[in-house]
């Protein structure tokens, strides 16, 4: 018979254990509704803090607003070191590889995203304006067209924004569908299977955009690949395998996560926040000031981090800390988003919330490069479904809805609404 003693030390060392792995990040109780509740009481005691990964890795996890803006932005914490031969693989984070641009830092990356800064500018987007209307209406078309219900999932969230970017740089309509699954694999971060999806995925893609590159080289057509291609062939600024991994990020980044925000935020403003959806159907024209706080409140990261580890160079400091070089890092964004400093009442969706500094789309050199293709899409979207389909409604209830599990966003597979009676 065991003593109270050793009772007592074994349910101790349990607590511990349970401690311990509640402790891993990715944490399970965060969602798309916003990160675990946990961060709130780190950023107010602990706002630099030391997580263990899922991949078995120690890391800095930063928490607070102005701890996580300033990181983004140091050049001291790397991601190419994050990236290279011998990195440590944190757990819960995308494959990625050294030649892609998210995987770079200055100089080189630079210089690939002056190549295409161009095409992502406020004013060029906005020319584009026309077209995404026109492709959302003839999805909305065809949706009302078959009735009620209806998948937002496969009927909209994916095809608009994959229909945007696949036409931006020059993909065949009738091969979207095959990027679209190819895209859905690299995102993968599951590590229970050694990355070997994410991979599988990164392959195909990297096969298809081959073969797609020898077309255009053939036949130079007015889209960004074939822009991207006379770059590597006449001022060799690119190389052959930059400008393949360039093609696949652009189409992959282009559409994935928008469609994951947009099925994201449908789901939280009709099933959560019915005031809110309400508020802009009243006036259709709120939409577009609605639409960064959106962003801020509907957590898209399933790591609630960008999904991105760093590490740093040298020794350093955050927020007080001591970070040794060679750290891994990680930089919530979605806590530093509820951030209560910087955004009153942080937890509350207040879509005529006026001061609203983000960090959605990151800071830094590696904020996100179609943020102004992005918002725009999310405001056509949101303001074609609360005029045309003003009662929308879930068809079913929240906890029938399937979630793509292990990927770096937050991913609905199926999003049944109905409307009318």
């Amino acid at each position: 018979m065991s003593s109270s003693r050793e009772t007592e030390s074994r349910g101790s060392d349990s607590q511990e254990s349970a401690s311990r792995e509640s402790e891993v990040f990715p944490f399970n109780g965060s969602s798309y509704r916003g990160p675990d509740p946990r961060y709130a009481g780190w950023r107010a005691q602990e706002p630099v803090k030391r997580v263990r990964t899922a991949g078995g890795v120690d890391a800095w996890l930063v928490t607070r607003y102005e701890d996580v803006r300033a990181a983004q932005a140091d050049p001291r914490l790397s991601r190419a070191l994050a990236c290279g031969p011998g990195a440590p693989r944190i757990g819960g984070t995308m494959y990625t590889t050294p030649d892609m641009i998210i995987s770079m830092d200055s100089p080189e990356h630079s210089r690939l995203r002056k190549l295409v800064a161009g095409a992502f500018t406020a004013r060029r987007v906005e020319r584009m304006r026309p077209r995404v209307q026109s492709v959302l209406d003839e999805l909305l078309d065809d949706i009302e067209a078959k009735g009620s219900p209806a998948d937002l999932v496969p009927q909209l969230a994916l095809p608009f924004p994959l229909t945007v970017i696949g036409e931006l740089l020059g993909v065949p309509p009738e091969d979207l569908r095959k990027f679209e699954v190819w895209a859905r694999s690299f995102a993968t971060v599951d590590d229970r299977a050694g990355g070997e999806a994410s991979l599988e995925g990164l392959a195909k893609l990297s096969e298809y955009i081959v073969g797609l590159i020898a077309d255009k080289r053939a036949e130079p057509a007015d889209d960004m690949l074939s822009e991207l291609i006379a770059a590597r062939d006449q001022d060799d600024r690119l190389s052959e395998a930059e400008l393949v991994t360039f093609g696949f990020t652009l189409i992959g980044a282009g559409f994935d996560t928008t469609a994951n925000q947009l099925a994201n935020s449908v789901l939280a403003l009709i099933a959560h926040h019915r005031d809110q959806w309400e508020w802009l159907v009243e006036e259709p024209a709120r939409v577009p000031s609605a639409v960064d706080e959106i962003l801020r409140h509907v957590n898209l990261f399933a790591t609630d981090t960008s999904g991105f580890p760093r590490i740093a160079a040298q020794d350093m400091e955050i927020g007080g800390v001591e970070i040794a070089a060679g750290d891994a890092v990680l930089l919530s964004l979605a806590s530093a988003n509820r951030d209560g400093t910087v955004f009153e009442d942080p937890d509350r969706l207040d879509l005529g919330r006026l001061h609203n500094p983000h960090l959605s789309f990151g800071h830094g050199i590696h904020h996100c490069l179609g943020k102004h293709l992005g918002r725009m899409e999310m405001e056509i979207a949101l303001t074609g479904l609360v005029r045309r389909l003003p009662d929308l409604r879930l068809a079913v209830d929240e906890g029938e809805l399937p979630w793509h599990v292990g990927e770096i966003n937050h991913t609905l597979t199926s999003l049944p609404v109905t409307w009318g009676r």
